[in-house]
């Protein structure tokens, strides 16, 4: 059930003492050229980093793509030092018996990479400025540009870049796939699309934003034995950017529990879902709250659908409600006591009639989760002037669409989803998580983490409903006894939408990309949880 690219960053075990808490952090491009200094002014010699790093990339290709099935090879370097670490690996691979060429197309390539690339030529590798004149290769290195790029990638580079996307062969990008830029993601013209990218030293942001997955490939971080101490000095001072990792998880979670508990102490979740248009989100909800281990489960759902719920979820309690003429929940019972509850997730299915629930659970004491409808109903009556009023913490779970609704134009002034979800964080007091194939969750203090690996397959109706529900049971679990309830709400959205994504790519694994509907989503949570644990 584990999908073949279950880790997309081995991790960086050669480095010293110390850096491996940095190992999750996101930076940008002025970062790393503050820390990349930072090992120059310290002595260390350009010419020494650029054949570590390189040294570490041939390994990487060599157990990747082994001479026996992949014997030639050509490398694509630029004028600058990513350029340069392209030729180390050609001579690296060269040594080690690979048949390899050279394109250089820059006229001006600096001093450092002048040099590497006249040693290639004298050493025998094959050398041309024309990437239209390299033979047919079984791999190809891009080394054209790294991190840092900020002009348009036009003209007769532009054209190499074509060149580059027009071979039949996978494409592995050193650094960033050229042409990206380093934070936004974005593509400055043309770009190459690669089948993997070798991340150096530490994650860039341009690998948490949804516009350079299509450009990224698989996704590896190469470390070249970065001292703590430089990473520090940039980063301990500046607010903190980091990527979930199954450590993240595993330390989050709401386990061990403790031997003599019950499930009053293991969290209640009231899920507030459904009407008679979207019934069957109450249940997908209830699969993901399920899935949780939340200790008691209530539904509140219109009347109708109480016993059809009821049936497919015995362990729950399924509280009926008076409902409108559209089938949307009108109000909840006079003895639903709302501040009982640990948690409450609530969107779901609702319809755009379910004002009353909504506007009911935003004026509880409970800890508050919205979703679908939820948002959509709190869009109208404005966010801003709602949120920031509530006592217990409130995460938000919006899609793009949802999220523009809510926040109008702040995606577009913000230039990323995840500087986007900081401001609307920042603006109502609440958790944020902006989902996308790169889910971004801020928190009102300005923590920043990113949820980068996920699949396609989960661009089905339905799959935001488990999540919900996920998130909704986890929340409800956190908070029971926590001192500090809005951390513990962004545990839980952390958790649960790396859980949610985790589970996406182990059921693509098994049944494709267009085989993963709510139902078998919600049934590869737990086995998933079991191997990240194990």
């Amino acid at each position: 059930m584990q999908p073949d690219n279950w880790s997309a960053a081995p991790a960086d075990r050669a480095s010293g003492e110390g850096f491996e808490r940095f190992l999750d952090r996101v930076v940008t491009a002025e970062q790393m050229r503050a820390i990349e200094g930072s090992l120059f002014e310290a002595g260390m010699p350009v010419a020494a980093l650029m054949e570590k790093v390189a040294g570490r990339i041939a390994a990487w290709v060599v157990d990747r793509f082994p001479r026996q099935h992949y014997p030639r090879v050509a490398v694509v370097g630029g004028p600058g030092h990513n350029g340069g670490d392209g030729l180390v690996v050609a001579r690296e691979l060269f040594a080690l018996g690979y048949s390899v060429q050279v394109c250089s197309p820059a006229s001006r390539p600096k001093p450092l990479t002048a040099d590497h690339l006249r040693y290639g030529e004298y050493l025998g590798i094959q050398t041309f400025q024309r990437i239209g004149d390299l033979a047919p290769c079984d791999l190809l290195i891009d080394g054209l540009f790294g991190f840092g790029l900020e002009r348009p990638v036009e003209g007769a580079m532009a054209d190499v870049v074509a060149a580059i996307n027009a071979l039949d062969c996978p494409v592995v990008s050193i650094d960033l796939p050229s042409g990206l830029h380093t934070d936004t993601g974005a593509a400055l013209g043309a770009a190459v699309r690669a089948a993997h990218t070798l991340c150096l030293g530490l994650w860039k942001q341009a690998f948490c934003q949804d516009e350079a997955l299509t450009y990224s490939g698989q996704s590896h971080l190469i470390g070249f034995d970065i001292p703590a101490q430089a990473v520090a000095a940039v980063l301990e001072s500046a607010p903190a950017v980091r990527r979930t990792t199954p450590a993240t998880v595993r330390a989050k979670l709401p386990l061990p529990r403790q031997p003599d508990t019950h499930k009053y102490r293991v969290g209640q979740l009231l899920l507030v879902a459904g009407s008679r248009p979207y019934a069957g989100a109450t249940l997908l909800s209830a699969l993901g709250a399920r899935a949780s281990g939340v200790g008691m489960l209530t539904l509140a759902v219109p009347e109708s659908l109480r016993l059809m719920v009821l049936a497919q979820m015995p362990e729950a309690l399924v509280v009926g409600c008076p409902e409108t003429d559209q089938g949307a929940i009108a109000r909840f019972p006079d003895d639903l006591d709302l501040g009982r509850y640990g948690a409450i997730a609530c969107g779901p299915g609702l319809s755009r009639h379910a004002m009353a629930p909504v506007q009911a659970v935003l004026d509880s004491s409970a800890p508050l989760l919205l979703d679908a409808d939820g948002l959509n109903l709190l869009a109208e009556l404005g966010c801003g002037d709602t949120l920031p009023s509530r006592a217990a913490p409130t995460v938000l779970t919006p899609h793009r669409g949802e999220f523009e609704r809510l926040f109008p134009g702040q995606l577009a002034a913000q230039g990323t989803a995840g500087a986007a979800a900081q401001a609307a964080a920042g603006q109502t007091g609440a958790v944020v998580l902006l989902k996308g194939a790169c889910t971004a969750i801020a928190h009102p203090q300005g923590h920043l983490w990113y949820v980068p690996e996920s699949t396609p397959a989960l661009a089905r109706g339905g799959s935001g409903d488990v999540l919900t529900g996920l998130i909704g049971g986890l929340l409800a679990q956190k908070i029971a006894g926590a001192e500090n309830p809005l951390a513990m709400a962004l545990d839980a959205a952390l958790v649960g939408a790396w859980w949610h994504g985790q589970a996406a790519r182990a059921a693509a694994a098994d049944r494709t990309e267009l085989g993963v509907d709510g139902f078998h989503l919600a049934q590869y949570l737990n086995p998933v949880l079991a191997q990240v644990l194990a």
